[in-house]
């Protein structure tokens, strides 16, 4: 197999786009149609600060890659149209193992239904980078103002990806060693492959739109749901609570979170890279969001805005919610 050296830049993008079913160097425009608006979503993936390729696989980061970017459409319910990828590559990296990082960008595109991708490479000093940008198209319909009551909903189970990562984590030495732990991989799969390879809702827009449910407003939990929830605050101008016991936790979240001594709450709060869509639904849908979407978990509602953004416990106490780049004052 030839490598970068001998093919060039070009004749590399013809040869990674070989086999899969899109095209190089294609015109990644689309015209919206009367009643679309268009909506952008990027994202950067830096080696040693985003993932650590000792043992991220490389085809899981392309996934995640376009998950990261194709989740911020789904919350602003908007079809995925065009994606355009642009890999910084050190001289570490050989044209095999773009090719498989490459492979995980394609599945993922063709499972969230991209209609063209593009495709480019540049040099990098500093080890590998991944710059995604994802453009669709959501309906012009007016989304229906939040209002106290409204369902707080979410797609997946949240600080599984932290809790995934700090296994990885504890059994880096054995990576890099090039050995791992089998039997605590295999004891915390679901965790290990929330943080490695996300699983977003296919096909979310349409399917809200073929039952007739229009949220008041959809976010990305991908830093944590604290974050969410103040934007959400913020956005809406109403208080929100979230009840502890309602929120979604993968099997193994409190084993794991004992021996490592951390809380899984703590974790779904502010852990962050969970790759889930939170939705806000009006009251009047609750029959009908229940029925068809059951992988979703409603975790509180809307509330008068003197409530803030709150967290009750079991006991039934609230407690400020907090995120990290928020003023404190956003608490109260």
């Amino acid at each position: 197999m030839q490598d970068f050296d001998q093919m060039g830049r070009r004749e590399a993008i013809r040869a990674l786009f070989e086999g899969t079913p899109f095209k190089p160097f294609t015109d990644s425009s689309f015209e919206a149609v009367s009643g679309e608006r268009v909506v952008a979503a990027d994202r950067m993936m830096l080696e040693g600060i985003d993932f650590d390729l000792v043992y991220f696989p490389l085809k899981h980061l392309g996934y995640k890659s376009v998950a990261s970017v194709t989740g911020e459409l789904y919350a602003a319910l908007a079809e995925p149209r065009t994606l355009s990828v642009t890999l910084g590559l050190s001289a570490k990296l050989g044209f095999g193992q773009v090719k498989e990082l490459w492979g995980g960008v394609v599945a993922a595109a063709s499972e969230f239904g991209y209609a063209s991708v593009n495709l480019d490479l540049q040099p990098s000093r500093n080890g590998l980078s991944v710059s995604v940008s994802a453009v669709g198209a959501a309906a012009a319909a007016d989304r229906p103002a939040p209002e106290s009551k409204d369902l707080v909903c979410v797609s997946g189970a949240l600080g599984a990806a932290y809790l995934g990562l700090r296994v990885l984590e504890k059994g880096r030495a054995q990576f890099e060693g090039g050995s791992e732990n089998r039997e605590e991989l295999e004891r915390y799969r679901m965790l290990v492959a929330a943080y490695l390879k996300p699983e977003l809702p296919a096909g979310l827009p349409s399917q809200l739109a073929a039952s007739g449910i229009t949220p008041a407003a959809g976010y990305f939990v991908d830093r944590g749901l604290a974050d969410a929830l103040l934007r959400l605050r913020a956005d809406s101008g109403l208080g929100v609570k979230v009840y502890a016991d309602r929120i979604p936790f993968e099997g193994g979240s409190f084993e794991l979170g004992k021996a490592i001594d951390a809380d899984p709450v703590s974790a779904a709060m502010n852990g962050g890279d969970d790759c889930c869509v939170l939705l806000v639904v009006p009251i009047a849908a609750y029959e009908r969001f229940r029925h068809d979407f059951q992988t979703f978990d409603i975790i509180g509602h809307l509330a008068q805005s003197d409530v803030g953004a709150v967290l009750v416990s079991p006991d039934g106490l609230e407690h400020p919610v907090s995120a990290p780049g928020w003023p404190s004052q956003e608490n109260h």
